[in-house]
């Protein structure tokens, strides 16, 4: 879907259809990175919604200078990172775990993001360092360039690049480890 109209948008924009367009195309997209930095499916469930509602609020700030997707990650980032700063998301996990260890069987949206999150690869991926696992995520999943990545964390490209290939190394000598260890 081509977005490039919200650079010029004047205050007579239909709002909801503007929003409806980009809960359609950035949906998945949003929920996926508030995942790979929170782990807990109904937090990102939460924070995609309160995401949203600010692009909502905020759709007039909009200017253009980066692509929609990286305004859209960037918000993710700072509604997850808020949201776990804060106590209400202690009590939230602490709650969580509470009742997983009382519940009767699982639901099967927990069995699927169970399989999901056992899955050899997505498991290396969550067990890197914060700061390599987001950069590491931006690039693969959401195959935001390095440059993008950068202008995202306001960090400089070089910082990008090196929490990027620490990443793969980390990622890779995991692996093997792994594997070591499955005697093949």
């Amino acid at each position: 879907m081509d977005f490039t109209y919200l650079n010029t948008l004047a205050g007579g924009y239909d709002r909801e259809q503007v929003l409806h367009d980009l809960i359609h195309a950035y949906r998945h997209d949003v929920w996926d990175y508030a995942f790979s930095i929170t782990r807990s499916v109904d937090l990102s469930d939460d924070i995609a919604q309160d995401v949203f509602l600010k692009v909502y609020e905020k759709l007039h700030t909009f200017r253009g200078e980066a692509s929609i997707k990286s305004w859209l990650l960037r918000i993710t980032r700072n509604v997850s990172f808020n949201r776990m700063k804060s106590g209400f998301f202690r009590r939230v996990l602490l709650m969580g775990e509470m009742r997983e260890a009382g519940a009767g069987a699982p639901s099967a949206e927990k069995q699927a993001m169970d399989r999901l999150q056992t899955s050899e690869a997505w498991q290396l991926v969550l067990g890197l360092p914060v700061k390599q696992r987001e950069v590491l995520v931006l690039h693969a999943h959401h195959e935001l360039t390095q440059e993008e990545i950068a202008k995202l964390l306001h960090l400089p490209l070089g910082t990008v690049k090196s929490r990027l290939h620490h990443a793969r190394l980390k990622l890779a000598e995991r692996y093997r480890g792994g594997m070591k260890h499955e005697g093949v």
